[in-house]
């Protein structure tokens, strides 16, 4: 019987320790399956978080990318711009004079990149050093070279808007003030007028001011005699210009820019000895700002992108080659001259916290009457090749306002005096006006025509979807581009 009770037991056990582990089983499977379901509801429910979060950041980034603003590629006018087939928009032509046919005009890109260079070229490297002297040449070698990147943005800006204009009216040769009443309207037009009659004023009251000094020295110093040197450069250049034909006017503007050029090169050889390392290494950070307007007046060239749009028969990769070039090579011509002056000025002469304008070409030859006299002819001719070209912008300007044909010598003869004779009389009665001049040209004048003006034509034709285009930008960053290119000239 004990036996049979120990067998029972044992079944009983075994039975008990079966069901046991059955159970255990049970369990951990329906855990494992719980388990499994409320996973499935977690990966459900992070897919549904993720997918609601991925959908609020390419909600986010299409209204940046809106914000940022593109032009659609189906803007393109033609076909053949877009595939890349033709790099050209039109073509310039001439006739043969031999078979009476019309030909495709030659078209140079050396010619374009010459002509704005030679633009820039001009007198604003006069101001340029009394403008960095207070500031040494890192800071404002630095401060030039984003002063020049600026301007290359806004130059790009005024030829994506001409070739656009270009291609919408089908006629090349649009000025640039045509250029604002077709984008901005005509209040728009009349404002960059204004501020055009006011850039070239100032500039030319500069120029007669300067000019005129450097011819008072070999007249003497009286307040009396100090008149006949303005005087004289008016009568002298501005009688060439209002008597002479246009050959003339070319031929001796080509002869200034080659003494501009030959005198430069030598001051450099014989100044650049002189440099001493250790003030090129004075720096002053602060205030170095201030000398952006006069940057600005020296690398301007604007007012001959027109020129190029047409002469480069609208060809994008040969207008940007030819502004980024043709600029670049004075931007040299700059940092070198900026270098060489401020290498040869003690930084001890130069009370960085005084408002007194210093003339560091004065400091430069003060103990050579050979150098004083390279320097002399290097900013005369520097000033005449500036002095016509402006000279022939404002009057091409009267012309058009006063609907005067090109040519006609006796309507264009009083519109010489409206140009000369107010700008000699303040020369006159202000002969130390050159600097203040350019200062205020630099930040009230080029800011606005040529830094706020093109930004707001680019953005307006860029934005008008129902407008067609030939290019696509030439500027990147689409708004925010713009929108900085626009605070800068405001501020």
């Amino acid at each position: 019987l004990n036996l049979i009770f120990l067998k029972m037991r044992m079944e009983i056990a075994l039975s008990y320790s079966l069901l046991l582990f059955l159970s255990c089983e049970c369990l951990c499977i329906h855990r494992t399956f719980e388990y499994k379901k409320s996973n499935r509801k977690s990966q459900r429910f992070k897919n549904i978080i993720l997918n609601a979060e991925s959908g609020k950041l390419k909600e986010k980034f299409e209204k940046i990318t809106d914000l940022k603003g593109g032009v659609d590629p189906s803007r393109i006018a033609f076909s053949e711009l877009k595939d890349e087939k033709s790099s050209r928009l039109f073509s310039n032509l001439e006739q043969d004079l031999g078979t009476k046919k019309f030909k495709r005009k030659s078209t140079s890109l050396l010619a374009a990149i010459a002509l704005i260079g030679g633009t820039t070229v001009g007198a604003g490297i006069l101001a340029l050093p009394t403008a960095t002297i207070n500031y040494g040449t890192i800071p404002s070698s630095l401060l030039l070279i984003s002063v020049w990147l600026y301007m290359c943005c806004t130059g790009l800006l005024i030829a994506e808007v001409n070739i656009n204009i270009v291609c919408r009216e089908g006629q090349p040769g649009i000025g640039l003030l045509a250029l604002a009443e077709k984008t901005v309207g005509k209040l728009g037009a009349r404002l960059a007028g204004l501020v055009y009659v006011f850039i070239h004023y100032a500039l030319l009251i500069a120029y007669i001011a300067k000019g005129g000094s450097i011819l008072s020295q070999f007249f003497g110093s009286s307040a009396i005699l100090n008149w006949i040197g303005p005087i004289s450069f008016t009568c002298l250049w501005g009688g060439i210009m209002t008597f002479c034909k246009d050959s003339s006017i070319q031929f001796v503007n080509n002869i200034m820019a080659a003494l501009v050029v030959v005198s430069f090169l030598y001051l450099l050889l014989s100044v650049g000895s002189d440099v001493h390392p250790e003030y090129l290494l004075y720096n002053n950070w602060g205030g170095v700002i201030k000398a952006a307007p006069v940057m600005l007046v020296a690398l301007v060239f604007h007012n001959v992108v027109p020129v190029i749009v047409t002469q480069l028969e609208g060809d994008v990769k040969k207008i940007r080659i030819a502004i980024l070039g043709g600029s670049a090579a004075p931007l040299l011509m700059f940092l070198a001259w900026n270098t060489v002056v401020l290498g040869t000025i003690s930084p001890s002469e130069v009370a960085s916290d005084s408002n007194q304008i210093i003339d560091p070409l004065s400091l430069m030859t003060s103990n050579s009457d050979d150098l004083m006299t390279v320097v002399s002819i290097f900013s005369q001719t520097a000033i005449v090749t500036s002095f016509i070209g402006f000279v022939l912008g404002l009057m091409d300007f009267f012309t058009d306002l006063f609907s005067i044909k090109v040519g006609d010598t006796k309507a264009e003869l009083p519109l010489y005096f409206l140009i000369l004779l107010p700008s000699l009389l303040v020369a006159i009665t202000n002969p130390t006006i050159f600097y203040g001049a350019l200062d205020t040209a630099g930040a009230f004048g080029i800011s606005i025509l040529f830094g706020l003006l093109p930004a707001a034509m680019a953005w307006q034709q860029r934005y008008n979807e129902n407008e067609l285009v030939a290019t696509l930008p030439l500027v990147p960053g689409g708004k925010y581009s713009l929108i900085f290119i626009v605070v800068v000239a405001i501020g």
